[in-house]
């Protein structure tokens, strides 16, 4: 394949010294030939010309704004000469053809494709649907059918109920004439209870066998109609299975060796229909794929937003993030193997070393201040933990333990139960919302306003996992009240205070453009990266299982 893509560094790289092990793509830190890789990038984005597509960030610009993901892959050619590769997740200006971006892994929007055939097919499939459901004849035999068939059925309840209760009244005449009667008058007269019954019967069918017949003309005029409807429908949704499958076995995913999976192979278990939208279209795999066609070593890869924030999402123009772990680990884990990587520092536990801090202890409680960094609970590579620990330090506990937690990145005050009556107690309080907590956060800019309520509900980003997004539709409620303590060096000290507690929520509430649109300082998942996540809980309040007296505690930050 001509290699057309490959980039010289316009900047001098000489100093920079090449890494000896790939970036591990979902956790990284970029390289310094990523960094300057990215600004070359990002210098073209701002004077470039080939392209028209509304990023978001001129007001005055025309469409929808869109922002989108970016990446750079640094790479050694043939000749040892060290360059960089660039992608853009999905398509771009409603094409997958740039000068300055390596092509998809396969192009749907080729002209004359089977995608675009097919895809047409569909489209026709649909147009015909459509004149038939708008039809006046079958609308007007519909709204017939529906008027008549109401009628039917008021009918035949009315005369359903009208038998019912005429069965009623023949028990009662017949236990009547039971007592009164003769033996022998009481058989003629059950006889004629019987003929009633057979000729009510007789009559309550001959009203049905009426209203199928009175029926049955409109109804065979509507099966010309819904038959074609339901045939339509069978191959629309035929045809859509069999191009989707057709579109997964196109991806043919390569690795350094050359070898070649598919999206079905590498998402074995996962039907065609439920596979992640856009699996494959994400600058990475693209990237990569390039290299191994052009026989380009792979040497450091970093992926970077451009333009405005999605309304779910939070993307922040100009930053860097990780691949996303629903769409891509399955495609890069193929495609990385026999590539020696960076270790993957979620594997490593970031506790080692650190202290948990007691406030306070009694028979029924313990108050602790957890450090930054270290896990509430066992996770699933690592069990060192705030549990782990004080079971294993404290006597005679037990139950449950844990009543609440923090991010492992938050520091901060928790309460743990010493039993099972006291964890009952305690989580009754944060169930019904009556403890109180307060957090200390250090936010990365100036909020302007002192004090504010911020409402957005959250979910778990399911396509990329642990993050959370915003989500009017399937989120769950979550509240923060706010305000602001400190500016200094352009940053803001702020206090949450959280009414909900749901997973990352100060962190997205901060970070979120519909929120503060400011990230705290340090948060990895929604902002920057740096020493620690500057967010604590600092203050706790809350009543005594026991005495049901009210404790409060306190623990100021260290930022």
């Amino acid at each position: 394949m001509l290699n057309t893509h490959f980039q010289y560094f316009s900047s001098p790289i000489n100093d920079i010294k090449i890494p000896n092990k790939f970036t591990f793509p979902f956790y990284y830190e970029p390289h310094p030939l990523c960094e300057i890789a990215t600004k070359e990038i990002i210098d073209y984005l701002k004077i470039q010309t080939d392209f028209d597509h509304n990023f978001g960030l001129n007001p005055s610009k025309k469409g929808i704004p869109i922002g989108k993901m970016f990446g750079v892959l640094v790479v050694k050619n043939k000749k040892n000469e060290i360059g960089y590769i660039s992608a853009v997740s999905g398509k771009l200006a409603e094409t997958n053809t740039h000068i300055k971006f390596v092509p998809p892994v396969y192009d749907m929007l080729t002209e004359d494709s089977y995608y675009l055939k097919e895809k047409n097919n569909l489209i026709a499939i649909n147009s015909e649907l459509e004149s038939l459901e708008a039809d006046i004849n079958y609308n007007l035999l519909l709204s017939e059918n529906k008027l008549a068939k109401n009628k039917a059925i008021a009918d035949i309840q009315e005369k359903k109920e009208a038998l019912n209760t005429a069965k009623k009244k023949r028990a009662i005449r017949r236990e009547k004439a039971f007592n009164e009667l003769s033996p022998e008058n009481f058989i003629l007269f059950k006889n004629e209870l019987s003929k009633e019954s057979l000729d009510a019967k007789h009559f309550f069918n001959n009203v049905k066998r009426y209203w199928e017949h009175t029926l049955k003309p409109t109804e065979d005029k509507l099966s010309v109609f819904t038959k074609q409807i339901t045939n339509l429908k069978t191959l629309r949704k035929s045809k859509s299975v069999d191009l989707q499958m057709y579109i997964v076995e196109q991806y043919q995913f390569l690795n350094i060796k050359k070898e070649k999976q598919n999206l079905a192979e590498l998402f074995s278990g996962t039907s065609v229909q439920n596979l992640p939208a856009g699996s494959g279209e994400c600058s990475a795999p693209k990237l990569l794929q390039y290299a191994f066609l052009n026989d380009l070593k792979p040497i450091a890869m970093a992926e970077f937003w451009w333009g405005k924030s999605p309304n779910k999402e939070i993307r922040k123009h100009e930053q860097f993030y990780p691949a996303c772990q629903g769409k891509c680990k399955p495609i890069l884990s193929h495609m990385l193997s026999g590539i020696e990587m960076d270790t993957n520092p979620l594997l490593e536990n970031p506790a080692i070393g650190k202290e948990i801090e007691v406030i306070f202890e009694d028979d029924q409680l313990i108050v602790i201040c957890k450090p930054a960094d270290f896990l509430s609970v066992p996770g699933i590579n690592i069990q060192d933990s705030v549990y782990s620990r004080i079971k294993q330090q404290v006597k005679n506990i037990s139950g449950p333990i844990i009543v609440h937690r923090l991010d492992m990145a938050t520091s901060g005050l928790l309460v743990l139960a010493k039993n099972k009556e006291a964890h009952k107690f305690l989580q009754s309080q944060f169930i019904n919302k009556t403890i109180k907590k307060r957090y200390t956060a250090l936010l990365d800019g100036i909020v302007t306003e002192n004090t504010g309520t911020i409402t957005l509900p959250l979910r778990v980003d399911l396509d990329d996992r642990p993050r959370q997004l915003v989500c009017y539709e399937h989120g769950k409620p979550a509240k923060t009240n706010w305000e602001v303590i400190e500016r200094k060096n352009g940053k803001t000290k702020i206090h949450f205070y959280p009414i909900s507690g749901r997973t990352h929520q100060l962190r997205v509430h901060a970070s979120h453009n519909l929120g503060l649109n400011i990230p705290i300082v340090g948060d990895d998942l929604y902002g920057k990266k740096s020493d620690r996540l500057y967010l604590h809980a600092d203050t706790l309040d809350f009543l005594h299982p026991i005495t049901k007296e009210k404790m409060l505690f306190t623990k100021k930050s260290d930022f």
